[in-house]
Order: C-alpha cells, then structure tokens, then sequence
C-alpha cells in the first residue's frame, strides 16, 4: 500500500504486516520534490480514476458542487504544472528510447533488462570463438614445431618482459 501526503511531503510504502517502510527515502534537494511530486501525481492519477468509476455509477448530478471527477482533473493538472515547474531546475538527461518505451507502455527496466541478456549471450558467443581460435592455434603450433623443429622457439612468443605468453 502507497500513500502520499503532499501536506507533510512524506511517502508511505508498507507492506501491511511490517512496521517498515519497503522503499528507501527520496533523495534530497531538487530532485528529491520531483520525485515526491510524481509519486503524488501518480497517487492524484490513481485516485482519479477510481472516481471517474465511481463516478460514472452514481451521484451523476451532484446538486450545488462541483463533480469530484473534476476535482480530481483539477488535482492532476496542478501536480503536471509543479512537476514541469520543478523540471526547469534538473538537468538530467533521459534517453529518448526509455521516454518512446513509456509512450508505448513498456517497462524501461524491461528494455534495459533484455539489453544486458543479449550483451552476456554475445560475449559468451565471443568467448567461445576466442576460445575455439586460441585452441586451434595451439594444436596448429604443436603440429609445425613437431613437422619443422627449428621453428619451435618462433611458436610459443614471449612478452617483451621475457615472459611467457599463455596460448
């Protein structure tokens, strides 16, 4: 269960059967009130929607008050309108694959989590050609030095501290 209060800008994630809260603190400064500020507009967007539900069964003319669905747009629109004042000051840049991937309701983490899977899959790919390669040079070598002993010393090269390269 998430809550936000923007009265005390204070964040509340508990599971319900521990004292603790599951998410660490926001940072603090600039960038701490925006992050606040975009859990309150999800909060206000949560909300929203659960009234326009509510809203669409019962209470259709709500006689002298306004509607709570518009209440709820009210609530949303300033919490854009303090998220975009507040992003003036921030200058971290996003890439614009993560922001095409929100638009298109994938998870960004998804995206960065598949990237890393097929990086490992092409360096185990790699790994192994290497592996095949340095293989086949050291058959290759024992053969020569087998088939034409005076090239044996060429075949093993040295580092030039005199060590012993591993082939």
């Amino acid at each position: 269960m998430t809550s936000y209060n923007p009265e005390s800008q204070t964040l509340s994630s508990h599971a319900p059967d521990s004292p603790r809260s599951s998410q660490s603190p926001p940072p603090s400064g600039v960038q701490g009130d925006l992050e606040l500020e975009l859990l309150g507009l999800a909060n206000a967007l949560y909300n929203l929607g659960t009234t326009v539900i509510n809203d669409s069964t019962k209470d259709r003319d709500r006689p002298g008050g306004a509607k709570l669905v518009g209440l709820g747009a009210n609530e949303v629109v300033n919490h854009l309108m303090s998220i975009d004042n507040k992003a003036q000051d921030i200058q971290t840049m996003i890439p614009f694959q993560v922001l095409s991937d929100i638009d298109n309701a994938r998870n960004p983490m998804q995206l960065t989590k598949e990237r890393l899977e097929r990086a490992a899959t092409e360096n185990q790919f790699v790994n192994g050609k290497i592996a095949a390669i340095d293989s086949y040079r050291k058959l290759l070598n024992e053969a020569l030095a087998v088939s034409f002993p005076e090239t044996a010393k060429y075949l093993h090269p040295t580092s030039q501290d005199g060590i012993k390269m591993e082939l």
